[in-house]
């Protein structure tokens, strides 16, 4: 099975083919090799393992982070 988490846009290298997203106040630089269209900053990227695999609408991408917080942080307290 394989989980990819969402993550905005913050900066991107088209050069280098890489972005950093932020994904719960976290960054991470990623490849976006596999993205066959041009990436924008503010928009959201499914992330797997270190490479962007594709886009995710911003209501979709809202609506997954909000999931993972109520599976996951919620249950930390």
């Amino acid at each position: 099975m394989c989980l990819g988490i969402p993550g905005q846009v913050v900066t991107v290298d088209r050069l280098k083919n890489w972005a950093v997203v932020e994904s719960f106040g976290v960054q991470k630089k990623v490849s976006i090799h596999l993205i066959d269209e041009e990436v924008v900053q503010g928009e959201y990227l499914m992330v797997h393992a270190g490479c962007a695999i594709g886009k995710i609408n911003v209501d979709d991408a809202q609506e997954t982070l909000k999931l993972f917080e109520e599976a996951y942080f919620d249950k930390q307290e």
